[in-house]
């Protein structure tokens, strides 16, 4: 049955129907088996047509119940449309919060947001955390401005965990940047490379040469490991998050990234080091040049290619610890820096795991910290 155009609602539809078969409301009540006051609020579109309904009255009229409850969604979208207020941020409120971890931000105050029900505010602090004169500007929207040169692949989470970084780096003082001294300061941190205790010193061997050094605790499924930017042509920042806190990790992902200062990566774009492990932490030539060669200088760092090649080549495919105890102390460096390479060489990460000691306790009472239970206080 074809509708006319007139009939826009299910009241008007069953209307029309018994004033062209000339019944009365009374017995079309009777017909259906129900009230008359429930006809008449029907009729005067007052109460929905339910699933139920529509069937009744489709065996009654001789009408596809379908094309009864399309009737009523229709009229029931029709009455939405007049009394909704029409909301043009909702798409953008629900991809924004759907990409960040919000709940979490707010836990690690780095959102002040006494009630995260609050759409209001929680829209302002995102503004105000990312800079943003308003939501709808936010970088991590792809329809945003980009204020940071970041590459295709940063994801918003990760973003939102660099701005944190820059944040804590931009209230920190250090003396003047010194290229010259960085590659002093390099000479400094291999002394260092015998104890798990000297790691301490890092935070103030970077900062005498104005490397502002910053540990932020990554964000829920950012596998971010370290990060180099510039917050001019003089102020290089290192962010680390320690994901995997182990010695060989951290002195490999620091040198990594001290490789990136001294060439001068991260000015025009932020070096973004994300599962700095197992292939992407090699040499090979699905590499970009400015990740080869600061992960060369990192493996190399530890222990020097040359010399791992030698003891390898000897030791293999069996290394027994008191190979590796005696190796390290060659070198001058803590076994786990060795047990670190071996488990690269050889892609077996469940070896050598007695030597890979915890480091982020001793070196995070010195250094700029956000995370595991600290917040750093952003003033201004």
């Amino acid at each position: 049955m074809v509708l006319s155009n007139d009939i826009r609602s299910p009241g008007q539809f069953i209307r029309a129907q018994i004033t062209e078969r000339g019944w009365t409301q009374r017995f079309l009540a009777l017909v259906l088996g129900i009230e008359e006051s429930v006809v008449n609020k029907l009729v005067l579109d007052n109460r929905a047509v339910s699933a139920e309904m529509a069937i009744r009255l489709s065996e009654v009229f001789r009408v596809d119940a379908e094309t009864i409850l399309g009737l009523q969604k229709t009229y029931d979208l029709a009455k939405a449309r007049i009394t909704t207020r029409s909301d043009p941020m909702r798409a953008t409120r629900a991809q924004l919060l759907g990409m960040l971890p919000v709940r979490e931000m707010i836990r690690r105050e780095w959102l002040d947001v006494p009630d995260a029900k609050d759409l209001a505010v929680v829209e302002q602090a995102l503004s105000n955390f990312f800079g943003a004169d308003s939501f709808e500007e936010i970088e991590i929207l792809p329809h945003a401005a980009k204020k940071t040169a970041v590459s295709a692949d940063v994801t918003p989470i990760q973003l939102a965990w660099l701005y944190r970084v820059r944040a804590i780096a931009t209230q920190m003082s250090v003396p003047r940047y010194s290229p010259a001294a960085v590659r002093s300061a390099v000479k400094k941190l291999k002394f260092l490379l015998s104890s798990a205790e000297e790691v301490s010193h890092v935070p103030h061997i970077l900062a005498g040469c104005g490397i502002r050094f910053v540990m932020v605790e990554s964000l829920s499924g950012a596998k971010i490991d370290g990060v180099c930017f510039w917050l001019d042509d003089m102020a290089p920042v290192i962010g680390m998050t320690l994901r995997h806190d182990r010695i060989d990790n951290f002195w490999f992902v620091l040198r990594h990234e001290i490789e990136h200062v001294l060439r001068g990566h991260g000015g025009s774009h932020v070096m973004m080091d994300a599962e700095l492990e197992g292939e992407r932490a090699g040499i090979g030539e699905a590499i970009p040049e400015a990740e080869r060669v600061a992960n060369q200088a990192g493996a190399d760092f530890c222990v020097p290619r040359i010399q791992m090649d030698r003891f390898y080549s000897r030791k293999s495919p069996f290394f027994a610890k008191r190979d590796i105890l005696e190796f390290a102390a060659a070198l001058n460096v803590h076994p786990g820096l060795v047990a670190g390479q071996l488990q690269h060489r050889t892609a077996r990460y469940d070896r050598f795991r007695e030597h890979l000691v915890e480091i982020r306790s001793i070196v995070a009472p010195r250094a700029a910290v956000d995370g595991w239970g600290a917040v750093f206080q952003i003033n201004g």
